[in-house]
């Protein structure tokens, strides 16, 4: 299938239309038209080079809804017509412990991600959702309920689940107090997540023109960090931390904010390493530690959660030639809260 798309040709190019061959549809697989795709800070990481040799062209996109056009002969999940997303991966083994524990983010043989990924084959990388089609194995896609707005949901497929994920997993419920650190496609989702799981939701940023924002968006609190005082009224008092900060910061004040044995996730990644000193672990019994995105069932979990609260992206809709202003616009925190591609500007 010839498919339309966005790529980056070099790591110090902007993105341009590229046309390319989507694989034969298999048994297995499912064959989806996109309507529309997020752009996420990793696209821009990976695009850039920032995380190490890109294969060239290089078409990014994991936060993909669309249509089902085609299902291979044993898909029975799916049906032409159906609502679907697809999110950061594409395969796993589907027989490692982690794999079987709908883990699969963590196959030990490495999950296969939508793009810039070595598929099984051994011969091809993968081509994500920038582009006007994709072909994606059936246990890889994922239900949307209809009705929905699709350009918002788009971004609930990595920024949603990347959030989601700590939040079930570390107990969040009514009367939990929940710190996020950053206010930003990833931010935006933690805190709306948060409060719908019952939270009372306290927002940290670099940026005080912020917490009109942070409040609307569900937050009670806003803490300006770069007035170290401003700390002191939250000593001891929450019990997570959702950190989706990418730039390098002190976690020390930030962990003296957690209650005993409370825990702080990292999921924003510095390019540059972090000093850090344990003692505030040591003196709290703190956690500090991270999370990948979630598997396919938790996945599901989640768009039905959002569907079932109304919880869906701040989004700013684009077309395929704005995807380079996107990119410097990301980079600069200019947009609220995640720019999303119309898949028919291709």
């Amino acid at each position: 299938m010839k498919v339309k798309s966005y790529a980056a040709y070099s790591p110090t190019s902007l993105l341009e239309p590229y046309e390319f061959e989507r694989r034969e549809a298999k048994a297995d697989d499912v064959v989806i038209q996109i309507h529309f795709c997020g752009i996420c800070h990793s696209d821009i990481h990976t695009a850039r080079g920032d995380w190490g040799p890109v294969n060239h062209p290089c078409v990014p996109g994991h936060e993909i809804v669309g249509q089902v056009i085609g299902v291979g002969k044993k898909v029975k999940k799916f049906k032409v017509g159906d609502q679907v997303g697809v999110g950061c991966m594409v395969d796993s083994c589907g027989k490692c412990e982690n794999c079987k524990a709908n883990e699969e983010q963590y196959c030990t043989k490495g999950a296969v991600y939508t793009y810039q990924s070595n598929e099984y084959d051994g011969k091809s990388y993968t081509k994500g959702g920038y582009a006007t089609h994709i072909v994606v194995k059936d246990k890889f896609v994922l239900k949307v309920k209809k009705g929905l707005p699709l350009d918002r949901v788009a971004p609930l497929l990595c920024a949603g689940i990347t959030t989601y994920s700590p939040l079930k997993r570390y107990g969040v419920k009514k009367g939990s107090k929940v710190g996020v650190i950053g206010l930003g496609g990833l931010g935006h989702m933690a805190i709306k997540l948060a409060k719908a799981m019952g939270a009372e939701v306290t927002v940290f940023s670099t940026s005080p023109d912020k917490e009109a924002d942070a409040k609307k968006l569900g937050a009670k609190n806003f803490i300006f960090t770069k007035e170290p005082k401003n700390f002191r009224a939250l000593a001891k008092k929450l019990d997570l931390i959702i950190d989706t900060a990418s730039a390098a910061h002190d976690y020390a004040p930030y962990l003296n904010t957690l209650k005993i044995g409370g825990t702080h996730v990292l999921i924003g990644v510095p390019a540059t390493p972090t000093e850090f000193r344990g003692g505030p672990l040591i003196q709290g019994r703190r956690v500090l530690t991270g999370t990948l995105i979630g598997g396919i069932k938790e996945t599901q979990k989640m768009l039905d959660f959002c569907a079932e609260k109304k919880i869906f992206a701040d989004i700013e809709l684009i077309k395929a030639k704005q995807i380079n202003e996107a990119y410097d616009r990301t980079v600069k925190g200019d947009v609220k809260y995640r720019f999303v591609i119309d898949a028919k500007t291709f």
